[in-house]
């Protein structure tokens, strides 16, 4: 929960200078004045989560190692303050080590450990920080930690199981476009002005390729001007909520994305929430931090209504049903985890499942692509061969 830093006028007339964490500027302001306090200014406290320098990321094993660290200390008898005076000596990371001191100093000043990494959900999700405040609640930090730990390292897995199977054909389509550029770009329009010394007619497929090559050379730069357009507009709206919800709309109406991304959310959202109704959040609180874990923004929001549907007292199988997002097989497995009081386990295996399913998924969907990509560029290339040899020989019978 990001922190801001308040000017207030107290009932006496004193001017004061106070911290305080609210979801955001109106709620910081409605909360203050709700409490006797005339507010003269609200402005937003710097954070390390909200400013990243390139190059300074927190690995997920990183994170992982430390907790684990964190969790021996405090097992060992340790108390919160010290395990992480002990832990920040040991981090090789500066970035995570400057975010350890920080949270260090608020735990020394007061604050609980929940509190002192609120700031930084940004870096560590939400789910992290909602399952330090279960283990405090419940006198269990170190159990809580624990089970964090588990569901940090099944989704760390689940990505890189993920991205090692794209990484070959992601490498292929751009060593292809490389190719393809240097052949167009390059190679194909010294061969025009060789061919145009002869002043021989050229066959079509070579007079059209040559065309292309031209083209794309005289206007290299335009391309170049309409790429960034394209990449950084963008990038310069992802701040815009709307404008990102209807892009990862929009993603769901890709060929084959569908699937993927509805499999993923429903995997992700069900482990996270089972993990925070295991430490003990009620599920009011547990859906709301689970919808957030969601990648996909307009999923998401399509959760965010499950939290009132539970408020009016419906089940948590109605609620998920009216998102539209649940598969009919996860929504009949939640509702037997809600009949038969296991649901935290129940949802465990409605993750595990779509994680497996999902990756199937993506093996398949692999294995397709790569024999049409090589296929794709075997055809070009014989093309463009063809396209450079065939007037070669045309030459080569006239002058003979």
């Amino acid at each position: 929960m990001p922190a801001y830093q308040c000017r207030l006028v107290t009932a006496d007339g004193k001017i004061i200078r106070d911290a305080v964490q609210a979801s955001s500027v109106e709620e910081c302001r409605r909360n203050l004045e709700a409490s006797g306090l005339y507010v003269l200014s609200i402005r937003k406290e710097f954070s390390l989560s909200q400013f990243r320098p390139l190059g300074h990321k927190i690995k997920d094993q990183e994170f992982i190692l430390l907790n684990q660290e964190l969790v021996a200390l405090l097992k060992a008898g340790y108390p919160v303050l010290k395990s992480l005076e002990l832990v920040e000596k040991r981090i090789e990371n500066p970035f995570l080590r400057d975010i350890i001191k920080k949270v260090g100093n608020d735990v020394r000043g007061g604050k609980t450990l929940s509190e002192s990494f609120s700031p930084f959900e940004f870096l560590f999700s939400k789910v992290y920080t909602a399952s330090l405040m279960a283990g405090e609640r419940s006198g269990n930090l170190p159990g809580s930690i624990g089970r964090y730990i588990q569901y940090a390292k099944v989704i760390s897995q689940s990505r890189s199981r993920v991205r090692s199977a794209l990484l070959y054909p992601t490498l292929l389509i751009i060593f292809s476009i490389i190719l393809i550029g240097l052949l167009v770009g390059l190679v194909l329009p010294r061969f025009a002005s060789f061919y145009a010394d002869f002043g021989a007619q050229l066959p079509l497929m070579t007079r059209w390729l040559m065309a292309t090559a031209l083209f794309i050379r005289r206007n290299l730069l335009w391309f170049a001007l309409v790429a960034l357009v394209i990449i950084v507009i963008p990038l310069s709206l992802r701040r815009n909520r709307s404008f990102v919800i209807f892009e990862d709309k929009l993603k769901l109406r890709l060929p084959f994305s569908r699937y993927l991304i509805q499999e993923s959310a429903v995997a992700l959202f069900s482990r996270t929430l089972g993990l925070l109704l295991e430490a003990g959040i009620t599920l009011l609180n547990s859906v709301s931090v689970a919808a957030l874990s969601v990648p996909n923004r307009f999923i998401s929001s399509q959760m965010e209504a499950i939290a009132d549907s539970l408020k009016n007292g419906e089940s948590l199988y109605d609620s998920l049903e009216k998102t539209g997002v649940f598969p009919q097989l996860a929504l009949d497995m939640v509702r037997i985890g809600e009949s038969s009081a296991n649901l935290p386990g129940m949802l465990a295996e409605i993750a595990d499942f779509y994680d497996e399913k999902l990756r199937d998924r993506i093996q398949t969907l692999v294995s397709l692509i790569e024999p049409v990509i090589i296929v794709f560029i075997g055809l070009v290339a014989a093309a463009m061969i063809l396209s450079i040899y065939l007037p070669i020989f045309n030459i080569i019978r006239i002058t003979r």
